[in-house]
């Protein structure tokens, strides 16, 4: 099985509210950059990737955890992080039973964490090569 379908899996089989907020934030992942690559890392943790890893998501019993992997470089104007703000790297949005996404707030966020990971490319490639002494 493929990343993808493995998504649809663990969807399909939380039946209550956490399926459908699931689901809901891997559509707006998909419609904010339909160039992002889907991913199954970690024994089961579904991820997004685009010039690195975007962002991973779980379900747990209470919630729905949103990860943002450089969450902690990435400007959030519209104040979406809501858990691990003191981090060095990663930020989180933790959704709850009848939480409403802010869905064109959370598409922002994903595209701007993509523009992040692309933007490190982009520098790691034009980095001059260090001269040795000779």
């Amino acid at each position: 099985m493929n990343a993808s379908e493995l998504i649809d899996n663990l969807i399909a089989e939380l039946t209550d509210w956490r399926g459908k907020t699931f689901a809901d934030i891997r559509r707006i992942i998909r419609e904010a950059d339909p160039e992002i690559v889907e991913e199954w890392k970690w024994m089961g943790t579904p991820v997004w990737s685009h010039g690195g890893i975007v962002c991973i998501a779980n379900a747990f019993k209470d919630k729905v955890k949103l990860t943002f992997y450089e969450g902690a470089s990435i400007a959030d104007p519209d104040k979406l992080y809501n858990n691990g703000l003191e981090g060095k790297k990663w930020r989180t949005i933790d959704y709850f039973n009848d939480d409403k996404i802010k869905e064109p707030e959370l598409k922002n966020l994903v595209r701007s964490a993509v523009d992040y990971n692309l933007g490190k490319v982009k520098t790691k490639a034009k980095s001059p090569k260090k001269k040795t002494a000779e």
